[in-house]
């Protein structure tokens, strides 16, 4: 099995654990706020229900990404996760707006709660499920480099904190009766939903654009080619993100003497040097004579990179 077909195996296993997590903290909370009327349980609840929304979203963008090129998609179909991760963010951005209001219109009309105990309860599983959910979420991430992972974990991330705040707002009523902290906890979920919706949104179109990648990956590209013998010149590099892949895209100056042969053979060391620093990426290098000029992109931008 590639590194590949390891990688989407683990994905689509993160995404249908998210999503039967989601149902079940659903069904939950539901019958938590319905026993204890609880503003922050109802938050938490509509989080539940953006997570359900958000991993069903990731699932189905996980099943077309994963899915092989084809000739009408030749790169492949590895930008479903980040439009799904796109959508996502606007979903979870109106429910965190959603529960501002209707926090607004509890301290207009405050309601009792009762059952606080119940809600505790509920609340403390909620808390170990997803705590069990985002260790495994993490994992795949680090291994895939997915964002629909990264995003379904940054919603469940969230959960964690924020169900971790709702049982301490269910404590404060229960024994303090200080309902108004019930009004400020639910608050703060939102203000989370929103910064995390501006996270997600900033990722994804980040991706979608060609965002070039980090310095550090650049940097460490360059050093390869530049540690290769017979590589006297590196311009035109460029680099993008597709999904969990990597691609790289350069020029490098070579003796013009050299055979079409040995040039080859240069150009499949570079490769292969990447390559085993990040073997799940797509290389593509054109050679060119030492000492030729072109209309250079890295001219037009930041200056070409001489390596001697």
């Amino acid at each position: 099995m590639t590194l590949t077909e390891k990688n989407n195996r683990l994905k689509k296993y993160a995404a249908i654990a998210s999503v039967f997590l989601a149902c079940l903290l659903i069904i939950l909370k539901l019958a938590a706020f319905f026993k204890t009327d609880s503003l922050a349980v109802f938050s938490s609840l509509v989080d539940s229900l953006t997570d359900l929304f958000a991993s069903a979203v990731s699932f189905a963008a996980i099943y077309f990404a994963t899915k092989p090129a084809s000739q009408s998609h030749r790169y492949g179909y590895g930008k479903s996760e980040a439009l799904s991760a796109l959508l996502q963010a606007v979903f979870v951005a109106a429910s965190g707006v959603f529960v501002i209001f209707d926090g607004i219109k509890r301290v207009i009309h405050p309601v009792e709660i009762t059952q606080t105990s119940l809600g505790i309860w509920i609340m403390l599983f909620s808390i170990f499920a997803t705590a069990l959910l985002v260790s495994y979420q993490s994992y795949v991430a680090k291994k895939t480099n997915s964002l629909a992972i990264k995003a379904d974990m940054a919603h469940y991330t969230v959960d964690f904190l924020t169900n971790s705040s709702v049982v301490i707002s269910l404590f404060m009523i229960h024994f303090f009766g200080f309902v108004y902290f019930d009004i400020l906890t639910a608050l703060f979920i939102s203000c989370y939903l929103l910064y995390n919706a501006y996270q997600l949104a900033k990722e994804s179109i980040e991706q979608i654009t060609d965002k070039e990648l980090g310095t550090e990956i650049r940097e460490q590209i360059k050093d390869i080619v530049k540690s290769s013998k017979g590589i006297h010149g590196m311009h035109d590099f460029r680099t993008r993100s597709l999904g969990d892949i990597y691609y790289f895209e350069f020029h490098i100056e070579l003796d013009g003497t050299i055979s079409l042969s040995k040039a080859h053979e240069l150009t499949e060391g570079v490769e292969q040097k990447i390559l085993e620093v990040y073997p799940n990426s797509q290389i593509l290098i054109h050679q060119d004579p030492l000492g030729v000029r072109e209309n250079r992109l890295d001219y037009m931008l930041d200056g070409a990179c001489k390596l001697d």
